[in-house]
């Protein structure tokens, strides 16, 4: 008779174990993002990172050995969801335990931990080659939500740089050339005002204009 999963929180002890089975299967995420970054003392450290920042690391064991792990997080409300969701970012059994029903009470524990937070979805994704971990999840109900694309920032920043240059950068100088015509434009309108109404439209000669007042008013001045 095949022992039934018991699926628990993960305590300190199981980091380690956790952090052991990552490092020798190196399960993916649904971002294709694998869990291996640096061995298993860095793994632990990621661990506890994540859990630090409120993430759920609960893990499933047979006989009182750890056999499967699965990690999730709570999605607060915002722009387009008014109530939480727990998004499962990574589920992992070991091949030797696969199909004794290691996956489903891992995720049968996350359902338990989205219906007391009262999330009414529930998230979770497999990397697009894993077709056995999409089929587990479309037994399970899981449909397709969106589709996420990842690039590594090094790469995005090296293809933006080489981009044309971003409008933007040419806003300020281009302002102050329209400023510049509009201005030389209304000025030459002005001038030809001035001139069809028979005013001087050149510089203003104040000898010429003294000459032109009164004696009383010259010697005023």
């Amino acid at each position: 008779m095949r022992a039934t999963p018991q699926v628990r929180p993960a305590d300190r002890d199981d980091l380690v174990v956790v952090a052991a089975l990552s490092a020798s299967a190196r399960p993916a995420s649904p971002a294709e993002v694998t869990v291996d970054l640096g061995g298993e003392e860095a793994l632990r450290n990621h661990l506890s990172v994540y859990l630090a920042a409120g993430g759920q690391l609960l893990v499933a064991d047979i006989d009182g050995h750890v056999v499967g792990f699965v990690l999730a997080r709570t999605v607060e409300p915002h722009l387009f969801a008014t109530e939480p969701a727990i998004v499962v970012d990574t589920l992992f059994v070991t091949p030797d335990t696969r199909r004794r029903g290691v996956g489903h009470a891992l995720i049968a524990g996350i359902a338990a931990i989205a219906g007391e937070a009262g999330s009414p979805y529930v998230y979770a994704g497999a990397p697009s080659g894993d077709r056995a971990m999409q089929r587990f999840l479309a037994r399970l109900g899981f449909a397709p939500a969106a589709g996420h694309r990842v690039v590594p920032t090094p790469v995005l920043l090296r293809r933006l740089a080489q981009e044309s240059t971003p409008a933007w950068r040419d806003t300020r100088p281009r302002l102050r050339r329209e400023t510049t015509r509009a201005a030389i434009d209304d000025l030459i309108a002005r001038r030809r005002r001035a001139r069809d109404a028979g005013l001087p439209t050149g510089a203003l000669d104040l000898r010429v204009l003294q000459e032109q007042q009164p004696d009383g008013q010259r010697s005023a001045s």
